[in-house]
């Protein structure tokens, strides 16, 4: 990246605590670093864009529950399929891209923070105890807290490849088939990939709304590509019917089946029953109330600054799934954040520095797009395309690895930082 060869180091360092260590939280410690190492950021495109004339010394803690990076958007996948299990998690001290001595990992969760003294109190994920972190700047960016199969429990790589291992055995061991409930985004891709992988067996989705993706304010004909496009790859999907129950039945062989009864008094039988009915829960329990909206979800500026009434405001900021933003949520909007949080952060810097008037980067309401990998085809909407569809959009949108390496080389996670 462009680099400015005369610059000069300010006389303090900074002490940066970044909550979650996925996109948002990421993508904000890494644009941080460049800044204060005076380049310009590497998600900045502009090849006009000027390095910055200062060098901050800093040091960048995150804390993060899980022992490693996991692509979220290939979880569906990552469930599914063994190869791609080992590609989707790596852990954080593999990563050539985190190796920085400005940068830092705790395995752990913040239970909470002291918004005026400046301090997070963390519980270590494996020991237990608890420990204090100071800060001068704090990134929220612990996302919101899903359900299995929405996403794997398991906090360490090789527990998740074992989970992993466990789930594709259930799935292929089933008799009768497997329902997925639920078609939302992860309901869909999860049918979906199933099937491809598993093509002798019988898979269901059962959807309680008579149109798929039913929460997400996109338009009819979207859910309706999306649901033919399930149907081509053999999906059985089933609209309008909620489970009302569901029971297990021990057969004489000793294994395992379930009667899912519907709301029409339907009454389905199968080996597996995956629960894609994610209760998506914001992980803020850490914060006071004062800092957050009725739904949990973190009140910011359009700056990424908290916009509750708290002591320090100005120095605590909020990126991901997390925020009370408008739009859908998504990986993308997530380092789009981060990226913007680490400029405006490194403003704030240079002016308890320097005393220069700090030039926030707004962030804009995010629009109603989306994307979603179905088996072999992609299916899209963005506002100005409207619907599209295929092969050839599959690979643009997610290459074939359910966009890993697009994300991995965007964060530049391959590269010596």
């Amino acid at each position: 990246m462009p680099s400015n060869d005369f610059v000069r180091t300010v006389s303090r360092s900074f002490r940066v605590l970044v909550i979650g260590g996925s996109y948002g939280g990421l993508a904000a410690a890494l644009a941080l670093i460049d800044l204060s190492h005076a380049r310009v950021p590497r998600f900045t495109y502009d090849p006009e864009a000027k390095p910055p004339t200062y060098r901050i010394p800093i040091q960048i803690t995150v804390v993060d529950k899980r022992d490693g990076y996991f692509h979220l958007i290939g979880s569906p996948k990552a469930l599914a399929c063994e190869k791609f299990a080992s590609k989707a998690w790596t852990r954080f001290q593999d990563i050539p891209g985190l190796k920085s001595p400005d940068l830092s990992f705790i395995q752990g969760s913040v239970s909470s923070v002291d918004f005026k003294a400046k301090v997070a109190h963390i519980v270590d994920s494996e020991t237990k105890s608890s420990r204090t972190e100071s800060y001068d700047y704090l990134i929220a960016g612990s996302g919101l807290r899903r359900t299995f199969p929405t996403v794997p429990q398991s906090l360490r790589r090789e527990e998740f490849l074992k989970e992993a291992r466990e789930h594709m055995s259930d799935v292929k061991n089933a008799r009768d088939g497997v329902v997925v409930v639920g078609g939302g985004a992860v309901g869909v891709e999860m049918a979906a990939e199933l099937k491809i992988l598993n093509p002798q067996q019988k898979v269901t989705l059962i959807h309680s709304r008579k149109r798929l993706l039913s929460s997400e304010p996109l338009p009819d004909d979207f859910a309706d590509r999306v649901g033919s496009i399930l149907r081509e790859t053999g999906v059985e999907v089933v609209l309008g019917q909620r489970v009302i129950e569901t029971r297990a039945v021990n057969t004489e062989n000793e294994t395992r089946v379930w009667n899912l009864t519907l709301s029409d008094g339907r009454q389905i039988t199968t080996g597996h029953v995956l629960n894609a009915v994610s209760q998506t829960i914001p992980t803020s329990t850490y914060l006071s109330q004062e800092a957050l909206n009725k739904e949990g979800y973190i009140k910011i500026h359009p700056s990424l600054q908290f916009s509750g009434d708290i002591p320090n405001a100005e120095h605590h900021w909020a990126v991901g799934d997390l925020t009370a933003w408008e739009g859908i949520k998504r990986c993308g909007g997530a380092m789009h954040m981060g990226h913007y949080a680490a400029m405006n952060i490194h403003e704030h810097m240079l002016a308890e520095c320097t005393g220069q008037k700090p030039n926030y980067q707004n962030l804009s309401p995010f629009p109603s797009v989306m994307g979603l990998a179905l088996g072999k085809k992609a299916v899209s909407y963005t506002p100005d395309e409207g619907t599209r569809e295929g092969e050839d959009l599959m690979k643009s949108l997610f290459g074939t690895d359910m966009g890993h390496t697009i994300c991995w080389n965007y964060m530049r996670l391959g590269e010596a930082c």
